[in-house]
């Protein structure tokens, strides 16, 4: 390229430096988010909540493959310079948008982190808004220094804006669908639980449980190992909650509990050095008969070969003591929600543990209607 002058050239360097970084912020994070947009979804959630939009809350999965999508899109159509013009306007506007939103959350911090990555790497609120800070400049002087070129679209623009809408929106909708293309959660596929349980953390993280008792109507937090909130006719669950406390030691995995109203099972589970197939439903009332039918054929195999079967819920005990699944009656037992969901991105499905460690997950949705199980014994 044949530049007019040396001070032509050094800003054209300057604008592909700048152009490159955006891109790669925005594919990068676009991308951690996509493959978890349930991830996405409950930090959505936590926004709706946190600016008093719970009237949203029902359209979180949309809002989470949407933003993740348009900002994988964006960061692919800045790196081939696809529409640079019209794209450069709306990267500069989400960097302006975002940078006032962090600096809120930096002061006020209505939420724990922004979630600008995802699980993939965490920052606090003023990290987030200082990298905001370096990256809209950089966005402001792409959009100048592409303010004179083309406006109207080619037949070549619009073939690769649809090959990358396909691919931004495509992964989000298939991990929503199944489950993360690449789990960065620590209940990972071949986590081993006990382990990663004795591991020091700088950062202490608990989970705290919020019931509303139902004569005075009045809140409380609880502790997972308190017993009190067993009492249904008492109290009516509400929302958790982690609090972090910095300097303490604690377990990579955390809060990892099972337990029904009487005791702990936990070392029962970690400890079995046979297959534990752990049925894991937040609401038992979302297993949909399709779902339900899926999961009898599974179970009648998995006792069939001497595997441990578990059903683990956020729900109460007291409505669901257990549940049918094919010709065996599977006991429930309780699990914090947010356990659950960090475990297993679905609705319902099923996590494998063979001696402590993950093994397997799968999604109800692709579980086999007919046909084997896979030989958890071999692995």
């Amino acid at each position: 390229m044949k530049f007019p002058d040396k001070k032509a050239k050094r800003i054209w360097w300057a604008a592909t430096a700048c152009r490159i970084v955006l891109a790669a912020t925005f594919i990068f994070s676009g991308f951690v988010k996509a493959v978890d947009p349930w991830g996405m979804a409950i930090k959505i959630g936590e926004y709706f909540t946190a600016f008093d939009m719970e009237w949203l809350y029902g359209t979180r999965f949309i809002f989470s493959i949407w933003l993740n999508g348009a900002e994988m899109m964006m960061g692919m159509m800045l790196l081939f310079k696809i529409r640079l013009r019209l794209v450069s306007v709306f990267a500069s506007l989400a960097m302006l948008f975002f940078t006032g939103l962090t600096l809120a959350l930096a002061i006020w911090s209505p939420v724990e982190d922004c979630g600008c990555f995802g699980e993939a790497i965490k920052l606090t609120n003023w990290e987030t808004f200082i990298k905001n800070l370096v990256l809209l400049p950089m966005s402001l002087f792409v959009l100048w220094s592409a303010r004179k070129m083309p406006i109207m679209p080619t037949w070549r623009d619009g073939g690769f804006m649809l090959l990358f809408a396909s691919i931004a929106f495509g992964i989000g909708i298939y991990s929503n669908r199944h489950l993360p293309l690449i789990d960065f959660l620590p209940y990972k596929i071949g986590t081993n639980l006990p382990e990663e349980m004795a591991k020091p953390s700088k950062n202490d993280v608990k989970t705290r449980l919020i019931y509303r008792n139902l004569e005075t109507g009045r809140e409380r937090e609880f502790a997972l190992e308190d017993t009190e909130w067993h009492d249904d006719t008492k109290w009516k669950f509400v929302d958790t909650k982690t609090v972090s406390i910095r300097n303490t030691v604690h377990p990579s995995v955390r809060d990892f509990a099972i337990f029904d109203s009487e005791r702990f099972v936990t070392d029962q589970v970690l400890e079995d050095p046979g297959v534990v197939y752990l049925i894991c439903a937040s609401d038992i009332g979302d297993i949909r008969r399709r779902c339900e039918r899926k999961l009898g054929m599974a179970v009648d195999q998995a006792v069939g070969r001497g595997y441990r079967v578990m059903c683990l819920t956020a729900g109460s005990l007291n409505i669901y003591p257990g549940i049918m699944l094919g010709g065996h009656y599977v006991q429930c037992y309780n699990m914090d929600a947010t356990t659950i969901k960090t475990m297993l991105r679905a609705k319902v499905g099923v996590v494998v543990i063979r001696g402590g460690t993950i093994i397997d997950k799968v999604n109800c949705r692709d579980m086999l209607e007919r046909g084997e199980l896979p030989d958890y014994i071999s692995y």
